[in-house]
């Protein structure tokens, strides 16, 4: 089978046209590459890895991240439990124990946690003698009746 020269010529012009398109295409090709590479760099900052082993080490990063914050979070849980059992609720109640004293010398002071725990420390003065009084309290409650003045330095202090 033979081809004639014109048949022949225009097999080489397409096979000619095509190289040029497949050229085109491949230098446009290049040059998209060029600018996603160049973002790339950007991306991981001069780094010689490539997006999934950026993926990658990102998500590792963010996993020790969200491991913190349940350690603090733990942490403040922890804290917070020791900052309600201390004593944070403090309240003094000044006040004449006997009719024939003067000057609000004896006290009633109260130390109590924020689940009204603790303890009510009383010192009652006499013309001739102190005497001091400490009353527990246990979520409010105290297995010996507390005097007005006691009672009174619970309610401040849990006020605060």
């Amino acid at each position: 089978m033979s081809l004639s020269s014109g048949t022949a010529g225009w097999i080489a012009i397409g096979a000619a046209a095509g190289a040029l398109l497949a050229l085109a295409f491949a230098f446009f090709a290049w040059r998209e590459l060029r600018r996603v590479r160049a973002g790339q760099e950007v991306l991981l900052g001069g780094g010689k890895g490539d997006l999934v082993d950026f993926a990658v080490s990102l998500q590792a990063r963010i996993d020790d991240l969200h491991r913190a914050v349940d350690e603090v979070a733990a942490a403040l849980t922890r804290v917070d439990r020791r900052v309600d059992e201390s004593v944070s609720k403090t309240s003094i109640v000044r006040y004449d124990a006997y009719a024939d004293t003067g000057g609000h010398q004896s006290a009633s002071i109260a130390l109590l946690d924020s689940a009204r725990s603790g303890v009510v420390v009383s010192a009652i003065q006499g013309r001739d003698y102190a005497r001091i009084y400490v009353k527990e309290l246990d979520h409010g409650r105290a297995p010996v009746a507390l005097s007005p003045e006691e009672q009174e330095a619970v309610e401040r202090a849990m006020a605060q």
